[in-house]
């Protein structure tokens, strides 16, 4: 079983930066994505951004060139360094993992297998 544990979520003013962490407890597999998540009240869950076993990464344009996912394959860490933060970004972010690689598409919700318990972040204007 996977556990993952999001942490690092807080307020911020527009503009600002935030930095989240996703510990998790063993990978899938060895071919793996982690992905970020993020729902905001009343509307759906979205991918916002992915890496995978091989490094490829993956981004929302909502997000592409503000937000950076890495990971850290010995700590079995992935972060997810947040900048320009606007309150279109407020939400609560989570994490997520799935065996094999992400793919070329966003990541989709329903295809993720194990998540954490999310972390919020709030971006006052």
């Amino acid at each position: 079983q996977v556990q993952l544990v999001e942490s690092g979520g807080g307020s911020v003013q527009s503009g600002g930066s935030l930095r989240l962490s996703c510990a998790a407890s063993a990978y899938p597999l060895t071919s793996y994505c982690m992905a970020w998540f993020r729902q905001a009240p009343e509307k759906e869950r979205e991918g916002v951004a992915s890496i995978d076993s091989a490094g490829n990464t993956r981004y929302a344009d909502s997000v592409e060139g503000r937000f950076t996912i890495s990971q850290d394959y010995a700590k079995r860490t992935v972060y997810h360094e947040m900048n320009n933060l606007g309150p279109e970004d407020t939400a609560m972010y989570y994490c997520a993992a799935k065996s094999f690689r992400c793919g070329s598409e966003l990541p989709v919700a329903a295809l993720f297998a194990y998540w954490g318990q999310g972390t919020q972040v709030t971006v006052s204007s």
